[in-house]
């Protein structure tokens, strides 16, 4: 495993500075809750509504936060990135804020919805074969002849923090509601958002298990976790969690996951599916397929909910209307 220095980690009061940095910026999304779908599971689910942040996705709050410490003298050769859609927007709107250009290297499959917003929001997007490119070359070229400074998606020490504050604030909200959660689920692609949210809880809610959730053949960390070292997803791996193929946990994630989570667990296409009908039905909530694996975790008994209160994370909500339509119509 490549060796860290204690600095590159982010700690928690990291993650409160991010937080007082988001402060009036970012939403505090809710934590939601539908009385029938507890009576039909037998437990109490709690779903925090990432798909009501800016940009439709917690992705914000890491970009703004890294992007808002970039030093004044630097943010005229603006921020280059790379993702399938929910980074790139969130670095797109916090370019936005901050007056800073953006060049965003995005997979050419990557749901049109997401590029049409990250144009919107006023980024530059430079597309490529996520099955045959090397994304992190093209944006390290791009950099190189700019001076543009590479905004990642989940290996930072400043994303990972300004994602824990999703993590502050479900600790918040269950003391409120008067209740301590059994287990908290969360997505993972390259985990950046399980790691900030697990780090937040083990000073918030200390003991509380946090559990990543990914695609089945793309759950990297969760083999990582019981291999004890970071693994690769196959080549020919496939699944609509388009948020969610990361091919291999980040160095940073993944040492903050391997002393912070309970486990690992994967679910199906299917399921995913399933999650997404019924976040609609009962949450009158959008939730894209890679934001309901969680939730679809919870609701297909890969942990056990019956007499238990979970809390689920739904990432984000930027699905392709035409998918979405398919889904809710099967």
């Amino acid at each position: 495993m490549t060796s860290l220095l204690t600095s590159e980690i982010p700690t928690v009061r990291d993650i409160r500075a991010a937080a007082e940095r988001l402060a009036g910026v970012a939403v505090r999304t809710p934590l939601l809750e539908a009385p029938l779908l507890n009576a039909q599971i037998g437990g109490r689910l709690l779903i925090k509504a990432e798909p009501l942040q800016r940009t439709g996705s917690f992705k914000f709050r890491g970009a703004y936060n890294r992007m808002s410490l970039i030093p004044e003298a630097e943010r005229a050769k603006g921020v280059v990135a790379f993702s399938s859609g929910n980074h790139a927007q969130g670095v797109a709107a916090a370019a936005g804020i901050l007056g800073l250009p953006a060049t965003v290297v995005m997979p050419s499959d990557a749901p049109a919805i997401k590029r049409a917003n990250t144009e919107a929001l006023g980024a530059k997007v430079v597309l490529y074969d996520r099955h045959r490119d090397d994304r992190d070359a093209i944006g390290a070229e791009i950099a190189n002849r700019t001076g543009a400074t590479i905004v990642r998606p989940y290996d930072d020490p400043a994303i990972i923090a300004g994602q824990g504050t999703v993590g502050l604030e479900i600790a918040e909200q269950v003391t409120a509601l008067g209740v301590r959660p059994d287990a908290v689920l969360v997505c993972c692609g390259g985990g950046g958002l399980v790691s900030g949210t697990a780090l937040a809880l083990s000073e918030t809610l200390p003991g509380v298990p946090v559990w990543c959730v990914e695609p089945e053949q793309f759950d990297d960390t969760r083999r990582s976790l019981e291999a004890g070292q970071r693994q690769t997803n196959p080549s020919d791996a496939r699944s609509i969690c388009d948020a969610l193929l990361s091919p291999t946990p980040g160095v940073l994630t993944f040492e903050l996951n391997r002393q912070l989570l309970a486990g690992g667990l994967a679910v199906s296409d299917v399921e995913v599916r399933s999650a997404m009908r019924a976040s609609f039905e009962h949450f009158k909530l959008v939730v894209e397929p890679g934001g309901a694996v969680a939730i679809a975790a919870a609701l297909s008994g890969k942990i056990a909910v019956a007499g238990r209160t979970i809390v689920a994370v739904a990432s984000g909500g930027n699905v392709d209307p035409a998918m979405y339509r398919r889904i809710l119509d099967d």
